[in-house]
């Protein structure tokens, strides 16, 4: 007879039942152990009530008054921004009183104009229970919020739902498990300066104007096979470095985006740590509202990069 304990990594460790004790597993490496925390850090940043998985409607908006479906007031624009007023179903509630509110926002801007309750919801306090601070979702607001966005020189109004479904039903995000073998230094070659480039989005009908700033070679070795593709790095001199790449693994979605830590440093050639371990899912992974922007035309990865965060729905 013997007895089977579970290890850590899924294997089962099998002793006699003569009392031989079981080895331990190991514990994790303070890598992974980083990794979790930021992994936890993350799934916490995506639960706010208004946040990414609250997504509900996206309505690009008319340019004379209507009505929006389920929201209420009559909404507009023109090439003084987006506007809104008081219809017969009400208003949107704003901070700029009775009267015409106007938003405006740049290209790939986007500003809340309000909230409304939608009928027949009841009410939530948007504050924590007075029993030290503990969290209860009877407690968050269960208004919709407004969201103003102007894209590809439109405006259109997006709506961000408490009680979105998304939102009910998330319980994380799904990911490769941790693995040292992503974490790669990798050359890049930044540009003398950062370049225009036009790219597609998650909505079909838009693009964005991105900055490119340089390009790197990632060198991955797996199962004793050497992968190798150039991509381009998009971002702007003093400001946040980020990968966006496609690939060929599955259950994965059509494209993610890496944040790179390195500063631009424009005319040379350097070395970046690419932790593949970190790669997530855009906002429109979560939703069908998203519009965010695809990789540069030719950023995609020849092999599967099992790593990071799996397609979500």
């Amino acid at each position: 007879m013997s007895t089977s304990t579970p290890t850590a990594t899924g294997a089962v460790a099998t002793a006699p039942t003569t009392g031989t004790p079981v080895a331990a597993a190991s514990p994790p490496s303070p890598d992974a152990t980083a990794w979790a925390g930021w992994h936890a850090e993350r799934e916490e940043a995506l639960r706010p009530p208004h946040g990414w998985l609250s997504l509900v409607a996206y309505h690009w908006l008319p340019t004379e008054p209507a009505a929006l479906p389920g929201v209420p007031g009559l909404w507009w624009a023109d090439a003084d921004g987006a506007h809104h007023r008081a219809g017969a179903d009400g208003a949107v509630r704003t901070t700029a009183g009775a009267g015409v509110a106007t938003v405006v926002v740049p290209e790939g801007g986007s500003s809340v104009a309000g909230t409304y309750l939608p009928e027949g919801r009841e009410p939530g306090t948007d504050r924590a229970t007075a029993r030290g601070g503990a969290h209860d979702e009877r407690d968050e607001t269960r208004e919709v919020a407004v969201e103003v966005v102007r894209r590809t020189g439109r405006y259109a109004v997006r709506l961000r739902d408490p009680l979105a479904p998304a939102r009910l039903a998330f319980d994380g995000v799904p990911t490769f498990a941790h693995d040292p073998a992503w974490v790669v230094d990798a050359a890049v070659r930044w540009y003398d300066a950062p370049r225009s480039v036009v790219v597609g989005a998650a909505r079909p009908g838009l693009v964005h104007h991105v900055s490119t700033v340089g390009e790197v070679d990632l060198v991955v070795e797996r199962d004793g096979v050497s992968h190798r593709a150039t991509l381009v790095l998009t971002g702007k001199a003093g400001g946040a470095v980020t990968l966006l790449f496609s690939d060929e693994a599955d259950d994965v979605a059509a494209w993610r985006v890496l944040w790179v830590d390195a500063d631009v440093a424009p005319g040379t050639d350097a070395r970046v740590r690419l932790d593949l371990n970190r790669t997530i899912n855009l906002p429109y992974a979560f939703s069908d509202f998203g519009t965010c922007p695809a990789p540069v035309e030719g950023n995609h990865v020849p092999f599967a990069v099992t790593a990071g965060e799996r397609a979500p729905r």
